[in-house]
């Protein structure tokens, strides 16, 4: 239970592990989300999952996943939309969800045919909290706020419960910080006003949505698609995040983002 956050409603910790660093082409393997709700109840959705390559060596090295764990498992299409009614309604945390894991569940979403939006939710990452304060590891957080070994690191339920226990023990040990789910995600999670998704790839200038990376940086969206509609297609097939690549599509079908209000661009950008 969370002694120190104040819950207006559901929120969810979730791990995953899966076949590579890169979010957006790594393929998850197991699953687990500990979602606690305001009045302290908490239920666990927690699967392994086959995710339809071979699992590197590498990576069976972190997490101890190998493919013949999985072979017998079903891909993540069949439980998406039971994991979106799950996630219904409920603010996201975990040790670097914000960087990993919720891009991570956002591409697979995508691939599933299954909407799912990260808009209306806080984000909570205890792993920015931590290293603001103490710039450390998952093990090393554990021991830290809650005075606990880990052991079985690299276990998606495990470390679901873990970044639970560590994000409650951060909100004990300082006193500071926002005891709600909307300041914390003040606090984690800053998006830049003139960004367009949330890393930036597309920014505000003067009301115009612009290209803000590689060989187009510095052009009209709306010249890129209609001049130079191969890179809009590139990205929409490459490892981008899911709302740039749905930027890109809309771009190529003629529909534009329109700005919420008139904006600057940041210092620095461009």
């Amino acid at each position: 239970m969370l002694k120190n956050l104040q819950l207006d409603r559901p929120i969810a910790f979730i791990d995953i592990e899966t076949t590579g660093h890169n979010p957006y082409s790594g393929r998850i393997v197991e699953l687990s989300i500990l979602r606690i709700s305001p009045d302290g109840s908490e239920e666990y959705k927690s699967h392994r999952i086959n995710p339809g390559i071979p699992i590197p060596e590498e990576a069976t090295a972190i997490h101890g996943i190998t493919d013949a764990d999985v072979a017998e498992e079903p891909p993540f299409r069949q439980y998406a939309r039971g994991i979106r009614d799950f996630l219904e309604g409920c603010d996201v945390s975990g040790f670097n969800v914000i960087n990993f894991d919720l891009p991570c569940l956002e591409a697979e979403f995508a691939r599933s045919s299954v909407d799912f939006s990260r808009e209306g939710r806080y984000l909570i990452d205890s792993m920015v909290i931590f290293h603001q304060r103490e710039p450390r590891n998952l093990q090393a957080a554990y021991l830290k706020y809650c005075g606990k070994e880990m052991e079985n690191a690299h276990n998606a339920k495990e470390d679901a419960r873990v970044s639970s226990e560590i994000l409650d023990g951060q909100l004990d040990m300082y006193q500071d910080l926002p005891r709600d789910a909307a300041g914390l995600c003040t606090l984690c999670y800053k998006v830049e006003k003139s960004h367009i998704d949330a890393e930036g790839k597309f920014i505000w200038v003067e009301n115009e949505a612009v290209c803000n990376f590689g060989k187009h940086k510095g052009r009209l969206l709306k010249d890129i698609a209609v001049n130079y509609p191969d890179y809009l297609e590139w990205i929409a097939r490459s490892d981008f995040p899911v709302d740039v690549k749905k930027m890109a599509v809309k771009a190529l079908e003629g529909e534009f983002p329109e700005p919420p209000e008139p904006l600057q661009p940041t210092e620095g950008e461009l």
